[in-house]
C-alpha cells in the first residue's frame, strides 16, 4: 500500500476537525465579502454622488422631490433621475474644468479633453469640438447641485461602517475558530507520537538519543502548530481574499483584470523555487537541532564525570561544532527569505502599476476616455489590497518549509514499527516459567543467547550469574518481552509468551532494577505509580514491610515527601527500598530482581536482603546476582557463560562440581579476605 505523503497526512490530521475549520472558512469569506464591497462603494460614492453631478440637468415644473434643486429661480433634476413621462423644459450641462464647476444652457459631451477660455468652455472628443459660453459656479451655487447627494453619501458610509463591523465580528470567529482547529490538530498529534513511543520496541530507543526522540515530540510538533495556526490561516485566508479581489476586478476590468492572473503562475514557481532549496536547508536545520537537544540531554546527565574528567573543553567544542552548522544553514534560508520575499512582491508590485498605468494612461485616458474616478479609484485600491495576501503568503513560506521537514521528521518516528498497547486483564500466574530452546540476538547473526532451556516452577527463586556479556540480562529482557526470541518458545504456566501483548505479560510481573529510577512527584506516588487500585494505605505497609519506614520516618513530609527528578536526594540504597516498595505493592506473581543489590554498601546490603526476604515471599524470583553471597538460599542457579547454560544446581551442589561457579565463588571469597586482612 502507498504511503501518503507528508502533506497528505497533514491534511488528514486537518480533516479529523472538518467541522470547525469550515466554519472557521465560512465565516472568513463572509468577512473577505463584506470587506471587499468597501470598494465598490467608494465606487458608487464617487461616480453617482460626486463626479455623477457632471451631467445633464433637465428643468422641471415644480420641486417635486428629494432630488430635486433649486438655482435661479428654476427647478432641476438630473438627467438619470427623472421619472418615466416627467416633462422636460429645457436642458443645461454641469462640467468640471480643472478645479472649477461650470454650467452651459447646451448640452456637451460628458467625455474628452476639455478646457475653458474667456467664459467659452472647450471639449474635444473623437467626433469633433464642442464650444460653448458657460457660467462659473461658486461654491454656494454648487452646493445646491450636491445637496440632494449628502444623504445618499451618509447612508452609504453608514452601511460601509456596518459592512465593516459585522466583518470584525466574522474576522474575530474565523481567527478563534482557525486557531482552536490548529491547537486542536497539534494536541492530537502529540497525543498519537507520545502514545506512538510507548508502541515501539525497546531496540529503538537504544539506537537513538533521548534529546533526539524529545525534539521531535516538542520542537518539530510546535513547527507543525505554526504551520496549521498561522501558516495555513494565512494561506486560504489569502486566497480567498485573492479571489475575492479578482473577482471584483474582472467586474470592473475584464481585460486589466485577465492582465493581473500573470501574478498567479509567477508565485506558484516561486514557491516551487523556495520548497526545493528551503526543503535541503531546514532538513539540515532540524536535524542539527535535534542533534543539539540530545547534546545537551547527555552533557546535564553527563556533568559530573565531565567536570571530573576536565571534558569542558572536548565537550564546548562538540557542541559549538554542531551551533555553527545550525547557524550556517539558518544564515542561508535568512539569505533566501532576504533576497526574494519583499523584494520579490515590490517587483511583482512595481510591474503591476507600470501595467495599469500603461493601460489606462495609452488607452483608456485620451480624449475617447469613458473610465470614471470611482472605476480608477476602485481599482488601484484592489490592486493595492491584492498585494497584501500575495505578500503574506511570500513571508510564510520559511515556515511553511520549516513545519513540512518537521512533519515528515515526526511521521517518520510515527512510521516507526510499533505495537497496540493491549492492556486487557488476564488471569494472575502462578509462576511456572519455562524457556524452550531459546536463541537470540539483537543483532544478527551474533547470537547472545544460544538454546537456553530452563524450567522454573512456581514460587522457587532462581539465580543467573556470569560474567559481563554472558547473556544474564538477555534472558530477563525476554521474559519480560522488551524483545522477542528469534528461535524457541518462552512459556509462563504453559502459555506462550507471544500469544499475547506485551501489557498482558508484564502484567502480573515486577522488576527491580540495579539502579532504580524514581519518577518526579512523592514517596507515595512513586509506590503507587497512580494506580487508583494501590490505596495510600497499602503504600504505606508495602514501604514498612521492606524497612523503608526507617528513612521515612526522619523526613519532614515522611510519606508525601517531594521526590525530584531521578530521586536525586536519596541515597542509592534508599531509592532501591522504595523501588522494593513498588514492587511489592502491586503484587507481582513473578519477580524479577537485576543486581538489585549491587551498588549497595555492606550495612545497607542487610536491610536490602531482609527487604528482600519479604519480598520474595510466595512469589516466583528470578535473580541476577554478582556477588554469589546474596543467592547463596536460591532454589536454582544457572551459571552462564558466552550465551550458554554450563552449569545448573544450587548452591552447595554447585560447589562440589568444582566447576566456573566454583571459581567464581573462591574469587569473591579471596577477595573478601583480603579486604579483611
Amino acid at each position: 500500500m502507498k504511503k501518503a505523503t507528508t502533506e497528505g497526512r497533514l491534511f488528514q490530521y486537518a480533516v479529523r476537525f472538518k467541522k470547525t475549520i469550515t466554519l472557521g472558512l465560512l465565516c472568513l469569506i463572509a468577512a473577505v465579502t463584506l470587506e471587499l464591497a468597501g470598494p465598490f462603494i467608494a465606487k458608487r460614492v464617487i461616480d453617482d454622488h460626486i463626479t455623477g453631478i457632471e451631467t445633464t440637468w433637465h428643468q422641471v415644473a415644480a420641486n417635486e422631490d428629494k432630488y430635486t434643486v433649486s438655482f435661479n429661480g428654476n427647478f432641476y433634476k438630473r438627467e438619470d433621475r427623472m421619472k418615466q413621462g416627467e416633462t422636460s423644459l429645457g436642458s443645461v450641462s454641469l462640467l468640471q474644468v480643472g478645479r472649477s464647476y461650470y454650467l452651459t444652457d447646451n448640452q456637451v459631451s460628458q467625455t474628452g479633453k476639455r478646457s475653458v477660455e474667456e467664459g467659452m468652455v472647450t471639449v474635444k472628443t473623437p467626433e469633433g469640438t464642442e464650444v460653448t459660453e458657460a457660467q462659473k459656479l461658486n461654491v454656494s451655487d454648487l452646493y445646491s447641485f450636491f445637496k440632494p447627494e449628502q444623504s445618499p453619501i451618509v447612508w452609504l458610509l453608514v452601511l460601509y461602517v456596518v459592512l465593516l463591523l459585522i466583518a470584525a465580528v466574522f474576522q474575530f470567529g474565523k481567527t478563534y475558530l482557525l486557531q482552536k482547529a490548529s491547537n486542536r490538530i497539534v494536541e492530537k498529534m502529540r497525543n498519537d507520537i507520545f502514545q506512538h513511543t510507548q508502541e515501539v520496541p525497546i531496540n529503538y530507543y537504544v539506537n537513538q538519543p533521548a534529546g533526539k526522540i524529545v525534539a521531535r515530540i516538542t520542537n518539530d510538533t510546535e513547527a507543525i502548530r505554526d504551520l496549521y495556526e498561522r501558516v495555513l490561516s494565512v494561506f486560504v485566508t489569502s486566497i480567498i481574499y485573492m479571489a475575492g479581489i479578482y473577482t471584483a476586478l474582472f467586474l470592473l476590468d475584464f481585460r486589466l483584470a485577465a492582465l493581473c492572473l500573470i501574478l498567479l503562475p509567477v508565485i506558484y514557481l516561486w514557491m516551487k523555487v523556495y520548497k526545493h532549496f528551503g526543503t535541503k536547508y531546514n532538513q539540515v536545520v532540524r536535524s542539527t537541532v535535534s542533534d543539539i537537544n540530545g547534546n545537551i540531554n547527555e552533557s546535564i546527565h553527563g556533568m559530573p564525570i565531565i567536570q571530573a574528567f576536565q571534558k569542558e573543553d572536548q565537550v564546548r567544542h562538540e557542541f559549538e561544532q554542531m551551533n555553527e552548522r545550525h547557524f550556517v544553514y539558518q544564515r542561508k534560508l535568512v539569505k533566501l527569505s532576504a533576497l526574494t520575499s519583499h523584494n520579490l512582491v515590490n517587483v511583482l508590485r512595481n510591474i503591476t502599476f507600470v501595467a495599469f498605468i500603461w493601460y489606462f494612461g495609452s488607452s483608456s485616458l485620451g480624449l475617447e476616455s469613458v473610465v470614471t474616478a470611482g472605476l480608477l479609484y476602485a481599482f488601484v485600491d484592489y490592486l493595492t489590497r491584492l498585494f497584501n495576501p500575495v505578500n503574506d503568503i511570500v513571508n510564510q513560506l520559511p515556515l511553511l518549509e520549516q513545519a513540512r521537514v518537521a512533519a515528515s521528521r515526526v511521521f517518520e518516528l510515527m512510521d516507526q514499527h510499533g505495537e497496540e498497547v493491549e492492556v486487557a486483564p488476564i488471569a494472575k500466574y502462578k509462576g511456572h516459567v519455562q524457556f524452550q530452546s531459546v536463541w537470540f540476538a539483537y543483532d544478527e547473526p551474533e547470537y547472545v543467547l544460544k538454546n537456553i532451556n530452563l524450567d522454573i516452577r512456581p514460587g522457587e527463586t532462581a539465580a543467573f550469574v556470569g560474567h559481563t556479556g554472558s547473556g544474564k540480562s538477555s534472558i530477563m529482557n525476554l521474559l519480560f518481552r522488551f524483545y522477542d526470541p528469534q528461535k524457541g518458545n518462552i512459556l509462563i504456566d504453559g502459555k506462550k509468551t507471544l500469544g499475547l501483548s506485551r501489557q498482558q505479560v508484564r502484567s502480573h510481573m515486577g522488576i527491580v532494577l540495579q539502579d532504580p529510577f524514581l519518577f518526579t512527584g512523592s514517596i507515595l506516588s512513586n509506590v503507587t505509580m497512580n494506580d487508583p487500585t494501590i490505596s495510600r494505605e497499602m503504600a504505606i505497609d508495602a514501604l514498612k514491610a521492606v524497612g523503608a519506614d526507617r528513612f521515612i520516618e526522619r523526613l519532614p513530609n515522611r510519606y508525601d515527601e517531594p521526590v525530584k527528578e531521578g530521586g536525586s536526594t536519596f541515597s542509592m540504597g534508599e531509592r532501591q527500598l522504595i523501588s522494593f516498595a513498588r514492587a511489592l505493592a502491586f503484587d507481582p506473581s513473578i519477580l524479577i530482581l537485576d543486581e538489585a543489590t549491587a551498588n549497595i554498601d555492606t550495612e545497607t546490603e542487610n536491610i536490602i536482603q531482609q527487604a528482600l526476604e519479604v519480598l520474595k515471599r510466595g512469589r516466583t524470583t528470578l535473580v541476577i546476582a554478582h556477588r554469589l553471597s546474596t543467592i547463596q538460599q536460591a532454589d536454582n542457579i544457572f551459571v552462564l557463560e558466552n550465551g550458554t547454560i554450563k552449569e545448573q544446581g544450587n548452591h552447595q551442589s554447585l560447589l562440589e562440581q568444582a566447576g566456573l561457579y566454583y571459581q567464581m565463588y573462591q574469587m569473591q571469597q579471596g577477595g573478601m579476605k583480603s579486604q579483611l586482612v
